[in-house]
């Protein structure tokens, strides 16, 4: 009681004779924009465009994160990010196609940095009502409480509301099962629903990965940067594989050094898994509490598929590794061969094919002895970017500034051999660039590799 009397005593005193009080904060103190405005200014102007070639009108609302960060350090939703490089919680972008209007909708103050109860460690911090933002940031900053009035108008006129759904499909998917994790987009619809019901909605994830695919100079060298510290991290976690030593400590070695070479996080949970682990994708791994750690023992083989992101971008590379620092010959010749797969596919790579080009090409020349175990004629790769999923068209050709992985995986479990290799691959004017090439790959590299 006494404490608290004290506390309420100099609430009250600060109050009435004005002490010293932490200056309120503005954003701009706090970060940056991690691009230029213009940059930012033309990815929305291509997205107008991507949407008009779609013959698409309406208004396009992405949503920023909600504001709370459940302990984890405050990371903004990508679509949110690439369109305004800004961190704003609880925030909404909106693009009027039809005029080409684009405005950042946000709460006028930032609650994160507020509390009645401690006015020195909560200063404050306007958002929407910080002037200064709209001019380093290159769009327009409008109350969060005038979109609701906006949204009212325009349900009555039946506009057409455009959100990514984050798949090709053409329709909003409203899950209808007790249990379920939505997605944005269905909390989003749902809230417009009971809100203001009128309008009717359209998938654009088509268009918004035309725009993302094509990377940036200044974001390719965001991603080279990652890619590097990748590289970094596994070849230090490599220099503490041997028997008795157990997966979650290799995974220790990789990421501290991610941290120390500047990486902020993980591009999603490290995956190193030897002996029977090796033969399970890592969903099924990941099914268990504690089933993706094992002890290796000599003679087994321990593959890695790690990332790491770097101011918001991420890396994803894949290597096998013997636990005793030597292939045995059934190892090497099934590595070996994996290998040369994925060593074709990448000298294929060049703008104006397909990804179903590559899917063919792997589909003739997977031994026939072997097919029933690949899976690089299923599934190469992915895009990576802002994320280790980028958003993505199958059917599209190859351009300059895409950048995904080839990752042909071997899964036997007949033999109990499974290897894996992942790389990054940048399309290039005329052909492509193996970022993560500084990373041995074959079995007598990897083998020197341990033992130096």
């Amino acid at each position: 009681m006494i404490q608290k009397a004290i506390f309420l005593t100099l609430i009250l005193l600060t109050s009435i004779f004005g002490f010293a009080q932490t200056p309120q904060q503005s954003y701009f103190d706090w970060t940056s924009l991690p691009f230029s405005k213009e940059e930012f200014a033309q990815r929305r102007a291509n997205l107008i465009e991507a949407l008009k070639e779609e013959d698409k009108t309406g208004l396009v609302l992405i949503p920023s994160r909600d504001g709370v960060s459940q302990g984890e350090t405050f990371r903004q939703l990508d679509d949110f990010y690439y369109f305004t490089g800004l961190e704003f919680p609880n925030s909404m972008l909106l693009i009027d196609v039809d005029d080409g209007f684009s405005a950042v909708y946000a709460p006028e103050t930032d609650t994160r940095f507020e509390s009645e109860s401690r006015p020195n460690d909560f200063p404050g911090r306007p958002l929407a009502n910080d002037s200064t933002i709209e001019e380093k940031a290159g769009i327009e900053i409008i109350s969060i409480e005038d979109l609701r009035v906006l949204l009212k108008n325009q349900a009555r006129k039946r506009q057409v509301v455009l959100l990514n759904t984050g798949s090709k499909a053409p329709t909003i998917p409203i899950s209808q099962k007790y249990i379920s994790n939505p997605s944005i987009a269905e909390i989003l619809v749902l809230n417009l629903e009971w809100n203001h019901a009128g309008f009717s909605y359209e998938n654009i994830y088509s268009a918004i990965a035309k725009v993302r695919m094509i990377k940036s100079p200044a974001e390719i060298e965001l991603m080279r940067k990652a890619t590097s510290i990748n590289l970094i991290g596994i070849k230090e976690a490599v220099k503490s594989i041997s028997s008795g030593v157990d997966e979650r400590y290799l995974e220790g070695v990789l990421e501290g050094a991610y941290k120390k070479e500047g990486a902020q996080r993980l591009a999603f949970s490290s995956i190193i898994k030897s002996g029977p682990n090796s033969l399970w994708p890592w969903r099924i791994l990941a099914s268990h509490y504690d089933r993706r750690n094992r002890t290796m023992t000599d003679g087994e083989l321990v593959i890695f598929d790690v990332g790491c992101e770097y101011n918001q971008y991420v890396s994803d590379v894949g290597r096998t590794f013997p636990v005793s620092g030597k292939f045995s010959r059934r190892q090497k010749e099934i590595l070996e061969m994996e290998i040369s797969i994925s060593d074709q596919i990448i000298a294929f790579i060049k703008p104006g094919i397909t990804f179903q080009d590559l899917r063919d090409l792997t589909d003739r020349i997977i031994p026939e002895d072997s097919k029933q175990y690949m899976q690089a004629n299923l599934f190469f790769g992915h895009h990576i970017g802002l994320a280790a999923g980028d958003p993505n068209l199958q059917d599209a050709e190859l351009k300059p500034g895409m950048i995904f992985t080839v990752e042909p995986w071997y899964y036997n479990h007949d033999e109990q051999i499974s290897v894996f290799t992942e790389d990054v691959i940048l399309v290039t004017e005329n052909g492509c660039e193996v970022l993560s090439t500084d990373l041995p790959r074959a079995p007598k590299e990897l083998e020197k590799m341990m033992k130096d």
